[in-house]
């Protein structure tokens, strides 16, 4: 099986290239001439799909712009072959190739040790692309759940509890669920689950991803307890970049693939928040334990109820709960009009769980505050719902 395929008529960068494959990996390397750029993308490989190259580098000596074209094709056809651009690095080549679907650019002059480096980076993206493939290609036995966790006011712990009911989730539905961070200028979900993303979601609503629903999951960021999450951009000034639109498709996109979405939208009822809930079958409902909480809640119910975006499942979390607020559980449901669903107490135990990056349902802390977030993973779980409705809506106490 030839593992690796280098597309150039550059000796020298297929000697060490070869060196490289031999000094550490197994497989064969295959070297066709850049002539094979002007033919279709999928002619240059085998038939038969277990013979595929983990591998495929562009390069060195070819012309650029055709062998992005060549890139974009392949790359939509078979997302699970890692792409390797061999050309002299600049910003504007790293953002064309970015949306081409090439997953590393390397320069023809790398040391060894970068070049050794980068072929286990690719043998492992490639691997783990054909995994999450696989599963997608598994149907889904039920409509996907689409859950917006929301709030009106920020700093009420919204991504704390839309982070853990993720990764609880995850436990219900391993590979099955996806958490989306709108928050496009300050999103803290990549932070909150201790990832460094190679991908944001402005990558994801352009290029390659926007056609293929498979490819798109190759731009989601994998995490340890087996869910995926799309991340917040690198900084603010790129969230103009992600329109309402985008959401809409997006969120279509991951419904084919998943089972469970959870969106942690940005705090008030922006755009991208309202383009959320025009799909959601939930809706997280996120307050504190505070008058201006409280009221935002109330003034964000009447709003979506008189545009009739309201979701269909409704959720409604009282975190930081403490009877030495001044209020109860009853103050609060006479002032917004429906019942507290799920009591998350105040706990030291939260924030120290956010300042790790290692949310409270991954590390099976004791703790009420655990007990209020896994109650609220009970409501979306199919084992769990029959007896959940026994008891829908039961009074809550605040210990």
């Amino acid at each position: 099986m030839n593992r690796f395929l280098l597309i150039t008529a550059a000796g020298a960068f297929e000697t060490r290239l070869r060196q490289a494959v031999a000094a550490g990996f197994s497989g064969a390397v295959q070297v066709l001439p850049p002539e094979v750029l002007n033919g279709s993308p999928t002619a240059v490989l085998p038939a038969d799909p277990a013979e595929l190259p983990e591998v495929l580098f562009l390069g060195p000596g070819l012309e650029t712009a055709r062998a992005l074209e060549f890139a974009k094709v392949l790359d939509l056809k078979h997302p699970e072959i890692s792409l390797v651009l061999v050309a002299d690095s600049s910003h504007e080549l790293v953002l064309a190739a970015m949306q081409a679907g090439i997953r590393d650019i390397i320069s023809p002059a790398a040391e060894d040790g970068e070049l050794h480096r980068l072929l286990e980076r690719a043998c492992l993206a490639a691997a783990s692309r054909r995994r999450g493939l696989a599963i997608a290609a598994e149907p889904l036995d039920s409509p996907a759940r689409v859950i917006a966790v929301m709030s009106p006011k920020g700093g009420v712990g919204k991504t704390t509890v839309a982070t853990n009911l993720a990764i609880g989730l995850g436990k219900v539905a391993p590979q099955n669920v996806v958490i989306v961070d709108l928050d496009l200028q300050f999103g803290d979900v990549g932070t909150g689950l201790m990832l460094e993303p190679e991908h944001t979601i402005t990558d994801a609503v352009y290029g390659s991803a926007v056609q293929d629903s498979m490819v798109l999951k190759t731009f989601l960021t994998p995490h340890p307890a087996g869910i995926y999450a799309l991340c917040a951009p690198r900084t603010p000034a790129h969230a103009d970049r992600v329109t309402a639109e985008h959401v809409s498709r997006l969120i279509r996109q991951l419904t084919l693939e998943f089972k469970y979405i959870v969106v942690d939208t940005a705090p008030g009822l922006g755009e991208h928040c309202l383009a959320t809930l025009e799909q959601a079958t939930d809706g997280v409902w996120v307050c504190g334990m505070d008058v201006p909480s409280i009221r935002g809640l109330r003034s964000g119910f009447n709003i979506l109820n008189e545009l009739g975006l309201m979701p269909q499942g409704r959720h409604v979390v009282l975190n930081f709960a403490d009877r030495r607020s001044g209020l109860s559980v009853q103050d609060i449901e006479a002032t917004i009009g429906v019942p507290v669903d799920v009591v998350v107490p105040r706990s030291r135990t939260v924030p120290f769980s956010t300042n790790r990056g290692i949310p409270l349902l991954q590390d099976n802390t004791r703790d009420s505050a655990t007990k209020g977030l896994r109650h609220l993973v009970q409501r979306f779980d199919p084992d769990r719902i029959s007896d959940m409705q026994k008891k829908l809506h039961r009074r809550v106490v605040v210990s």
